[in-house]
């Protein structure tokens, strides 16, 4: 009879008149929670979850170096998929990330459950009353491929994970701005298309040992509009503290200490730049909550923390939708407007190193010891939870300030610079014709690359001096307008001392090189020439060989020196080829 039965059954099955339930539980779950999945079991499952939902469409936004599919979650109660349908229905978005460092993977497993109990289980489903949510559950899907259960030294947990960069050695949170990594070139279409009320990115830290299972970070000072740094600190982070405490995860701001490994020599909370998540978030006018569990928690814990946050956060959003949708609508048109540009724009800042107040920091007690392999110091933990009153340094001073323009003009020859502003969906004008306007701009002095490569590249200092001069601008000059939302982010990514500033990466490195001489043989006779008809410069000779000891160490330096002062001398060397404008009617 039993065999009858189940022949019977496979003969429904094959007629589709009869198929057996999918299995609900994560690969994370079926493991005892000690496992992630990868990537191919990751996407079946998000296949999985769209094929047995009419809230949730699965897609992607794009392909790795490697070949692989960027996969993106697509969450609307009302079946609304496309960006232009949702923003019409007055629904806030949420962004969530996960695994843009893939050995970090609480918020792809943390973000898989959830969405299963939001749209199968419908134990959360009323977050969708005013919500859509985008979820991007790996975004460094190359590097989440280089899997070994050797990839994190400090992490406690999952057994076997990703690789933190790309398989070009790209940090995808290093890149957001000169958008170099062909994931990131991707990410930036699908920010700008949807332009997600709130954004969440799921990290794990490493650093000292405390008691926080997660620490967080999100822009409250004036790198962020003054509306929505408010909502942060007066209604989000309040009412996000006091939940997390009430479930058991007591949180913190994601902090550096003074001294590494050391929270008792104090905390500091530098305004973020804009080359990492929130940072870049804050100048697209959108709050950004980034989450670091902590990585010495069981992941089991950390996976916990990581969901309970990420359900807060859509409930909250949920619950003030409209109010959230009209803050940063607000903080678009006054990032475009003229209002904006009458005042200085900070874009780069330190942190005060006198202005600081006590809180109380949930640590573990530990020693320093003397190392007797190293001679350094050895920071041995305990166990014991220990409460520490320790200064807290969180006050950001600005140190570059700029007068914006109401335009940037960019010659059109460089081209690298014009592309990344378009990754930025920057909307830019071009001039049909030649034209000589008056510009502000910058000539630079002592330029100082960095030695070792970051990121690809090695970054650049400068110092500078503002210019004004007439200059010639040819047809297909790009105009950058600053009447448009994207305004921060395009002085940030413009003005050369700026915080990660396209200059500072390298892009312009090509203005500080010489590219004509003088022959020494002609030098000897023209510089005698100089000096004999020009006292004054015969002065600044001698003053320049007193000051600088390294000027008469070489007589080419010298006769350079002499042509530098010729009416040979490149005049565009160590300037700026970008200019500003007050009006393009002149």
């Amino acid at each position: 009879m039993k065999n009858i039965i189940l022949s019977i059954a496979g003969f429904l099955i094959s007629l589709g008149l009869f198929s057996q339930q999918p299995d609900w539980e994560t690969y994370y779950e079926k493991s005892n929670f000690k496992e992630t999945p990868r990537y191919n079991e990751t996407i079946r499952y998000c296949k999985q979850l769209a094929d047995n939902s009419p809230y949730i469409n699965y897609t992607t936004f794009g392909v790795s170096p490697q070949g692989r599919k960027l996969p993106l979650l697509i969450v609307n109660k009302n079946g609304q998929f496309n960006s232009e349908e949702v923003k019409k229905s007055g629904q806030a978005v949420i962004m969530i990330q996960a695994c843009i460092h893939p050995g970090e993977s609480e918020g792809k497993d943390a973000g898989l459950m959830l969405l299963r109990d939001i749209a199968i289980n419908k134990k959360y489903y009323k977050l969708l009353d005013n919500l859509t949510i985008l979820f991007i559950p790996i975004f460094n899907v190359d590097g989440h491929e280089r899997w070994s259960k050797y990839n994190r030294i400090n992490q406690n947990g999952p057994e076997e994970m990703g690789w933190r960069v790309t398989a070009q050695n790209l940090n995808l949170n290093r890149d957001y701005v000169k958008a170099d990594a062909l994931e990131m070139q991707s990410w930036l279409n699908v920010f700008h298309e949807w332009l997600p009320n709130f954004f969440i990115d799921c990290h794990t830290t490493d650093g000292a040992d405390y008691q926080y299972v997660i620490t967080y970070k999100m822009e409250t000072g004036d790198n962020m509009d003054n509306n929505l740094a408010k909502w942060q600190k007066k209604k989000f982070i309040p009412a996000m503290e006091k939940n997390m405490f009430s479930k058991g995860f007591p949180v913190f701001p994601y902090v550096e200490f003074r001294n590494w490994h050391d929270p008792r020599s104090g905390l500091e909370l530098l305004n973020a730049t804009p080359m990492i998540s929130q940072g870049y978030t804050a100048l697209q006018n959108r709050p950004g909550l980034l989450i670091e569990t902590h990585m010495l928690k069981p992941y089991k814990q950390r996976v916990d923390g990581t969901y309970e946050l990420l359900k807060f956060s859509l409930g909250f959003v949920n619950n003030d939708a409209k109010n959230l949708i009209a803050l940063t609508n607000e903080a678009d048109e006054y990032a475009s407007s003229a209002s904006f540009r009458k005042k200085k724009f900070a874009v780069k800042y330190k942190l005060s190193q006198t202005d600081s107040t006590l809180v109380d920091f949930l640590g573990v007690d530990y020693s320093i010891v003397k190392s007797d392999l190293t001679g350094g110091d050895w920071f041995k933990y305990s166990s014991d939870p220990k409460t520490f009153k320790v200064a807290l340094f969180d006050k950001s001073l600005p140190i570059e300030k700029v007068t914006l323009p109401e335009a940037y003009l960019i010659p059109p020859e460089w081209t690298d610079v014009i592309k990344r502003l378009k990754y930025q969906h920057v909307e830019m004008k071009v001039l049909d014709k030649e034209k000589t306007l008056i510009v502000e701009s910058y000539k630079f002095s002592n330029p100082k690359w960095q030695e070792h490569p970051y990121e690809g590249r090695h970054r650049l200092k400068i110092d500078y001096e503002i210019i004004s001069e007439e200059r010639t601008y040819p047809a297909g000059t790009v105009i950058v307008t600053m009447n448009q939302r994207n305004a921060r982010l395009i002085a940030y990514m413009l003005e050369p001392m700026a915080n990660n500033s396209l200059l500072s990466w390298g892009f312009f490195d090509s203005v500080f090189e010489q590219k004509e001489y003088g022959e020494s043989y002609v030098m000897e006779v023209k510089a005698r020439e100089m000096l004999a008809k020009d006292p004054e410069l015969r002065k600044e000779f001698e003053k320049k060989k007193a000051e600088d000891p390294n000027f008469t160490k070489r007589a080419w330096t010298m006769l350079n020196w002499f042509y530098s002062k010729t009416p040979y001398w490149d005049t565009r060397i160590n300037k700026y080829p970008i200019g500003k404008v007050k009006s393009l009617k002149q």
